[in-house]
């Protein structure tokens, strides 16, 4: 199954002073996109010469109150796949709960044994709606 690396992303409370710190550390913005409706900015850093190694800050507009004290900062690591729905088969198969099941057919988010939220998005386009994905439920949360 085709598997590539493609993010880690941090909330950040403070977005022009975390960006400055990365930037310190030789990182530029490569891409951006804000939300009117979500109310938030994802900003992609990456490394000269290396935009397929990307960090991405999510900032809330409206701030995040839990910030930095709660451990919010990590979000999560993101995987293109293959084929999501042989992906998420194979993980299930192998005793893996699916948090969010790729119900689109472009996205789902998993957890390691030690908690942490992986997503998982469909490489190229979206597949078309499939059962069991697209009436499965969310278990726990991501």
């Amino acid at each position: 199954m085709k598997v590539r690396y493609l993010h880690t992303m941090v909330r950040v409370k403070d977005l022009e002073k975390t960006m400055a710190f990365f930037e310190l550390l030789g990182l530029k913005e490569t891409r951006r996109i804000d939300s009117e409706q979500g109310r938030f900015s994802l900003i992609f850093m990456a490394p000269d010469g290396q935009p397929e190694c990307p960090v991405e800050l999510t900032y809330n507009w409206d701030g995040d109150d839990g910030l930095p004290s709660d451990s919010r900062h990590f979000g999560h690591l993101a995987y293109s796949v293959g084929n999501i729905y042989e992906m998420c088969q194979h993980l299930m198969d192998n005793g893996v709960t699916i948090n969010r099941p790729p119900r689109d057919g472009r996205m789902a988010f998993v957890r390691s044994p030690d908690n942490i939220s992986v997503e998982l998005l469909q490489d190229g386009p979206a597949l078309e709606p499939a059962e069991p994905w697209a009436s499965m439920d969310n278990t726990g949360h991501w």
